[in-house]
């Protein structure tokens, strides 16, 4: 058995059933199963009528029609269906929900309506709860208990970091990062341990014959969201001399990580123990802990000095919880992420960036898509993506569909990030709002300047120089769009509609929470009014 199988198992079953599926296609209203025996019929010339000819020809007319069927298919995977490549969802579940009441044919400009009254259904059952069943810690501690054990609960004084010693307990002269998973699948990874391995014993801390090394947890976390920007602010964050970050920008420990999720393709590895997530900061700590040479006490040379995370997935990723607690809390996790760090890290401080959802998924869409991309692709995905959460929405709440790992994983875009209110509320449940900076990418791109002298007030920095400052603001913006995406142009009027109309409430609801209009989004609204369900002008396909 392996690792995980004493404690879960894996069972197929919607999705393995959804797979076999024979896929339908659409041609002049008649249903084709691409799965069907192709029958090729030829008219034979009399001239051919010998059998051994008649042979040939049958021959050449099945390897013909295994070679058009290989061709649909590669075309079907191509176009980006991933549903076939998701994990397996949990045996206790959801199973994949049948689309809701309000069916449609994307293709045709007279379903636009239908379209509309998805979105209605949805909206009209948009509820916010004012707080939800935290877990207590007890359960925390049962679900992870070596998580709890390697971790204190009180951290070094007069350190601003959340750092301690922690006995070495191996080999002073063997390789303390040979186990760790990280490494193994990460070349980057590989490179920052052997510099790391070279420096480590110089690093050990001795007091009463025993080796001890510095180990430390974020002082904060840019949370996310995805295409929101979270990259920039890194960039630029890191350039603090202040700052430190882990080895790269996103390692997705709390996520996915520590459940054994490397890539949702590919199922479940080992698990990454939180000593691998720990070394990730082993360079920030020893900027911390400073030269022991000259200081033999051991109290840290640099304690002002704070390190970050920026997994753009802590906010809202908890598709893992299915496959690794019990389902007794009506469909929705017994457990979030932030109750864990919240039991480990109660003063932490979370940064996220947000921008108006609509574009974030188009944003999200064409920098995860793999071919075939286009607007109308888009649109398609928009839409089915749309009638999937509504048909979620007519057996459940809203925030277990938005928790559902069988919907979210099913949906070809993802339409669940973009619920900013959803997850703040339940963050807020467990920290206090003066320990949470929201920030709008709009604001960060027209004035940097400001909202990161907002960030260095809240993470209470110090001023940088004038030229570090400068270094801040003035660098070009990361990760923007690339080349070949902004070719594709802008999303179809229509789709932004139906997404401006869908984020509608829960743009509401943020925006009061905040006490800040700005989160509505007003100003990114389409210039042109529509009325009556008709369709906007530019449906039609444009020509790039």
């Amino acid at each position: 058995m392996t690792q995980m199988d004493y404690k879960y198992s894996l069972l197929g079953s919607t999705v393995d059933d959804y797979r076999k599926r024979p896929l339908l296609l659409q041609v002049d209203d008649t249903p084709m199963n691409l799965f069907a025996v192709l029958e090729v019929k030829r008219e034979l010339p009399r001239r051919w009528s010998t059998l051994g000819c008649f042979r040939k020809i049958r021959l050449y007319s099945v390897l013909f029609g295994l070679a058009v069927t290989f061709l649909i298919m590669a075309s079907y995977i191509l176009t980006g269906d991933k549903k076939g490549l998701l994990l397996t969802p949990s045996p206790y579940h959801f199973s994949l929900v049948s689309p809701g009441p309000y069916a449609f044919n994307l293709s045709l400009v007279k379903d636009y309506a239908h379209i509309k009254l998805v979105v209605k259904s949805i909206t009209s059952k948009v509820e916010f709860r004012s707080s939800r069943q935290l877990p207590e810690l007890k359960a925390l501690v049962n679900s992870e208990p070596h998580m709890f054990s390697a971790i204190p609960q009180k951290f070094l004084p007069g350190v601003k970091n959340p750092c301690w010693y922690e006995e070495y307990t191996g080999n002073i002269t063997s390789d303390p990062y040979r186990t760790n998973l990280y490494a193994r699948y990460s070349r980057r990874f590989r490179t920052v341990f052997q510099r790391l391995r070279n420096t480590f014993r110089e690093h050990l801390f001795h007091r009463d014959g025993k080796p001890y090394r510095m180990r430390c947890l974020p002082y904060f976390y840019i949370i996310g969201q995805p295409k929101c920007g979270t990259t920039d602010l890194y960039d630029r964050l890191r350039l603090h001399p202040d700052v430190k970050f882990t080895t790269f920008k996103e390692p997705h420990w709390w996520t996915r990580k520590r459940f054994g999720i490397i890539r949702l393709s590919e199922g479940f590895h080992d698990r990454y123990p939180v000593e691998d997530y720990l070394d990730l900061f082993d360079q920030a700590a020893y900027q911390i802990q400073g030269n022991l040479t000259a200081n033999a006490s051991g109290s840290p040379s640099q304690p002002n000095i704070i390190v970050g995370e920026a997994s753009a997935s802590t906010m809202w990723d908890n598709n893992a919880w299915v496959y690794f607690y019990d389902n007794t809390t009506e469909g929705e996790p017994p457990f979030l992420i932030q109750d864990f760090v919240h039991a480990l890290q109660p003063n932490a401080r979370f940064i996220i960036m947000l921008r108006d959802p609509v574009e974030r998924l188009y944003s999200d869409y064409l920098y995860f898509g793999i071919a075939n991309k286009s607007a109308e692709d888009f649109h398609e995905k928009v839409s089915e993506s749309l009638q999937l959460f509504e048909g979620c929405l007519t057996e459940n709440t809203m925030r277990s569909c938005v928790y559902n790992t069988t919907i979210n994983n099913a949906m070809p875009v993802r339409l669940q990030v973009g619920l900013y209110i959803v997850y703040l509320m339940d963050w807020m449940t467990v920290f206090n709002r003066e320990q949470i900076l929201v920030l709008r990418l709009e604001d960060h791109a027209s004035n940097r300047k400001y909202t990161m002298h907002k960030v260095f007030d809240f993470l209470n920095l110090g001023p940088p120089t004038k030229e570090i400052e400068s270094e801040i603001t003035r660098s070009p913006a990361s990760n923007t769009r690339r080349p070949a995406d902004k070719n594709l142009g802008p999303m179809l009027p229509i789709t932004k509609e139906i997404l401006r109309d869908f984020y509608m409430p829960f743009n509401e609801k943020l925006a009061k929470v905040l006490r800040n209009d700005s989160f509505l989004w007003e100003n990114s609204k389409l210039s042109h009014l529509t009325s009556n369900n008709s369709p906007p002008p530019y449906f039609s396909k444009r020509n790039h």
